[in-house]
Order: structure tokens, then sequence, then C-alpha cells
């Protein structure tokens, strides 16, 4: 081939927001504030379930893992971009950009399975409500997380250890905040067909796979709930399930507007403002989607509130 390793650079180039060059102090205060607010938000969440023993039930555990999924999510690529801005460089790191890849494939691949299994966690709850306790039992719902995070190391580690046999010749600016795959591959100048195929191959697999379960489920949900003889009955077995049918449909609807950006615009604004709902808004709005829709939570919450304000 004659190519040989051509990573001589030592950095990609982020072109991003940069190319507002007019707005960078308001997205700079934008962003970081969207940053503190799922930050905070995030480990409230984690820190209400976690002291308050009424919530350590299943659907509570498989919550505060997401929540840790969201803040690693943002914290993935948010605090770089944020970095970037405030020094005026549009730069990252061969490596870091490998590793913001790697762990950015993680926290997303989590987001996806984590709402699978919360979803099959309220169909045996529906639809099963004396069998719960037993099929819900511990050693499953930790076995549930263990695998969805171990699926998500294990396909996250192989698209990054590919992404390290490429060359890349002298192309090193990717039109993205963060260092998004498809665009890096396409600035490789050796062959990517191995990359390309696992991409497509896992993008669908966790995609039509999870959303599979989630559909079917939520048929059985619906065909259970419909069967309730008593409208508060139907009202209060839909609740329980509210919160988690309003993150799923924000989840997938940002995240089809990635995929239809990518396909079908060649517009880099386009494709960003995308990733923004998808990576930014939707770990954002979570926590105040489960705290407003939940009253387990919230009574958790003001108790975690009125505790810390209490010590001060």
């Amino acid at each position: 081939m004659g190519l040989g390793n051509q990573t001589n650079a030592l950095e990609f180039i982020l072109l991003g927001f940069f190319q507002d060059s007019e707005h960078q102090l308001m997205l700079f205060g934008l962003f970081l504030s969207m940053f503190i607010v799922t930050f905070l938000g995030n480990l409230f969440i984690i820190i209400a379930i976690v002291s308050d023993s009424y919530l350590h039930t299943p659907m509570y555990f498989f919550l505060l893992n997401l929540s840790f999924a969201d803040i690693g999510f943002i914290s993935t690529t948010v605090p770089k971009m944020l970095v970037n801005i405030q020094k005026q460089r549009r730069s990252i790191t061969y490596a870091g950009c490998i590793t913001q890849m790697y762990f950015f494939m993680v926290f997303g691949g989590m987001d996806t399975l984590l709402l699978t299994v919360m979803a099959y966690d309220r169909f045996v709850a529906i639809c099963h409500p004396l069998h719960y306790p037993v099929i819900m039992n511990s050693h499953l719902c930790g076995l549930l997380v263990v695998t969805s995070w171990l699926i998500s190391l294990s396909y996250s580690l192989i698209q990054s250890l590919l992404m390290l046999r490429l060359s890349f010749c002298t192309n090193w600016e990717i039109r993205h905040f963060y260092c998004e795959l498809a665009q890096a591959l396409m600035l490789a100048c050796s062959d990517t067909l191995i990359n390309h195929i696992i991409l497509y191959m896992v993008t669908g697999l966790l995609g039509f796979v999870p959303f599979s379960g989630i559909l079917f489920s939520y048929t059985r949900i619906v065909s259970s709930i419909l069967r309730i003889p008593s409208t508060y009955g139907k009202y209060k077995a839909f609740s329980t399930c509210g919160s988690h049918l309003s993150v799923v449909s924000l989840f997938y609807v940002t995240g089809l507007g990635v995929y239809l950006s990518s396909e079908a615009s060649s517009s880099s604004w386009k494709g960003m403002m995308a990733s923004v709902m998808y990576t930014v808004v939707t770990p954002m709005l979570n926590p105040f989607i489960y705290s407003l829709r939940n009253t387990d939570i919230k009574r958790a919450l003001k108790k975690l509130l009125g505790r810390t304000f209490y010590v001060q």
C-alpha cells in the first residue's frame, strides 16, 4: 500500500461551535449552565436513592444506574468543549479523541440498555404483580445491570481498538464539538471497511433490539392496563411507568434526530444541534422528568434537601 503509519499529527481539530465566532461567550455560559444542572440533578437522584431505604427497589436501582450513565455521558463531551471555548483552542489530542469516543459509546450504550431493562421491570410489575418480588430479585437485577455494562464496555473497546489501527493523512478536522466516530472514520486514509461493518452492525443491534424490547413491553403493559375495570386503577398502573415512557420517548426521538441529520443532510450545524439534544438536553431533563412525575423521588429529594439545610 505504501501508506505506512501516517498518523504523524498529535491532535484532531474540533471545529464544532467555533464556526460561530460571534457567540462564543453565550455558548460557554449556556453549556456550562446545562452541564451543572445535569450533573447536580442526576447526582441528587443518586444520593436520594442511596440514602432512602424505601427506594431500595429494582426500579430505583435501575434509575440510579441511569443517572450515573447520564453524568458520564455529558461529562465525556461538554467539559472538553468548555475548556476549548475558554482557551480559544480547537484541538484534542489523538489519545484524548480515542478516549472520548470510548466513553461516549460506553455511556450512550448504557442509556439504551438501561431503558430497555427498566421497560422490562415495568412489564413485570404491571403484568405479573404477584410474581414481581420473585422475578425481579436482587440477583437478576444485578445480572441485568452487569450484563449491560459488559456489552457497552466490550463494544466500545473493540471499536476503539479498531480506530487505533487506522492511519490519518493530512485532514484532521472534525466538523463537530466532540470526536464523533463516524466523522473520524471519514478522515482515515486507510481501509475502514471493518470499522464501518462493526459500527453499522452494533448500531443496528443496540438500536433495533432494545427498541423492540421496549415496544413489546409497553404493548403488553397497555393491554394489561386496558383490562383493569376501574379508572383509578388504570391511572395508578399507568402512572408507575409514565416517567420511564417520557424518558424513552425523549431519548429515541433525539437519537433518531441525530441519525437522520447525519444521513440526510450535509449540514454540520444541523447534525450538531441534533447531537446537543441527544447528548446534553436529554440527560439534563431526565432528573426533572423523574422528580416531577414520581412522588417517591419527590419525597426523597425533599427529605434529602431538608436534612442538608438542617445540618448547615
